[in-house]
């Protein structure tokens, strides 16, 4: 047997179907409706009573595909399985954007349906295990711990399977390698010319790994008094580690910073990602070095450093198979957007009279701006060592 492909092509295939069908979704977190530019003012004008909407039967058909109908009823059953995932209020408020993007969606699944049935495609208990137990290896679990993971989570491992329908993902994959695997190959000349336009992706910068111990002036407190204060605490601190006192333990018990809890580890980090003065330290000193007292706005710091990293470039050998796998997560999309697209093209689509959803209005490409030299990507703000 053909080996199909793995899990990324039913997601693609299913992600043309939403693409395809959705026109837009739901508003971004804080987006509110505004009145379209230009739009005359509004008239205030008597009450009028709102036109009632006759609901139409469960049994009548929202839609007929290639012959068969999809039913009021499967529709509004397909609606409210969805609407826990909706923001709140958002179905009640836009019920008609919603019933039509479910409906295009279940049209594009029952066009897929048609054409695995036509093809005899047949999927084994074994070929939905071999789906199941991908994921739990995504997730570094074995299926064991994946199932134990779920139930910490309040889930159950059967109901999560039949939400996640592996059967219906495997005959996907098995259609799309059936229709498109000779468009799919990805050579390692391929793979080379990606890998030499996009080097800088492959570039890891100098990184160092600190430990801090912070000592925030009391901001009650008279100023000067509060930084003599504080500052008089960090040297005390300095001179216990020069004496050999544990850097960690004195970090949990007196530094303001949240890393405190961690013995002042602030992790990995590249340059530019601190504040300057901590930044210009943290990259002077050697490992296991431990810094004089550092003056930042937050305070003052006493830095140790546990650990480096050289910059350093991923060779491609090293990146070649993540970059196949892009190129062909990127090919399996766009092939999969042409498929979609081809089936509803083909298909008897017939709504009732008056039923008809109006056309998606074109968009307007974007006006190209005139050209300018290339720029650099945008600098990373700061990182600050964490503040409470």
């Amino acid at each position: 047997m053909k080996r199909y492909l793995t899990i990324s092509a039913w997601l693609v295939i299913f992600a043309a179907a939403f693409g395809l069908a959705c026109r837009k979704g739901p508003p971004a977190e804080g987006e509110t409706e505004r009145p379209e530019p230009n739009a005359p003012a509004q008239i205030k004008t008597e009450a009028v009573e709102p036109k009632q909407v006759t609901k139409a039967p469960a049994d009548s058909a929202a839609v007929t595909v290639n012959g068969a109908p999809i039913t009021e009823k499967e529709l509004e059953a397909e609606i409210q399985q969805m609407a826990p995932r909706m923001p709140p209020g958002y179905l009640e408020k836009n019920k008609a954007q919603v019933r039509q993007q479910t409906l295009d969606r279940m049209i594009i699944m029952r066009l897929l349906d048609e054409r695995i049935k036509a093809a005899g495609i047949v999927v084994t208990e074994q070929e939905v295990s071999e789906q199941v137990n991908e994921i739990a290896s995504q997730q570094g679990m074995s299926l064991d711990g994946f199932k134990e993971t779920l139930k910490s989570r309040g889930m159950n491992f059967d109901e999560w399977k039949k939400q996640m329908q592996f059967e219906r993902r495997t005959q996907f994959q098995k259609l799309f390698e059936a229709e498109f695997a000779d468009q799919l190959s990805i050579t390692e000349n391929d793979a080379n010319n990606y890998y030499s336009q996009n080097i800088k992706r492959y570039e890891t910068p100098e990184q160092v790994k600190v430990s801090h111990i912070l000592i925030k002036p009391d901001p009650n407190a008279d100023p000067n008094e509060a930084k003599a204060k504080a500052l008089a605490k960090a040297q005390d601190l300095l001179t216990q580690i020069k004496a050999d006192a544990n850097f960690a333990e004195l970090a949990k018990a007196n530094s303001d910073c949240p890393s405190s809890a961690k013995g002042g580890d602030l992790g990995f980090f590249g340059r530019g990602r601190m504040v300057p003065a901590f930044d210009k330290v943290a990259f002077t000193l050697k490992v296991n070095e431990v810094s004089d007292v550092v003056e930042t706005r937050f305070g003052y710091h006493i830095i140790k450093a546990t650990d480096r990293k050289e910059a350093s470039t991923k060779t491609f050998a090293e990146a070649k198979d993540e970059i196949i796998k892009t190129l062909k997560q990127g090919k399996q999309g766009e092939l999969a957007q042409k498929y979609v697209a081809s089936l509803k093209a083909q298909a008897n689509i017939i709504y009732p009279p008056g039923k008809k959803p109006l056309p998606t209005p074109p968009r307007t490409p974007p006006r190209t701006p005139p050209r300018t030299p290339p720029r650099m990507p945008p600098r990373t703000p700061p990182r600050t060592p964490p503040r409470q």
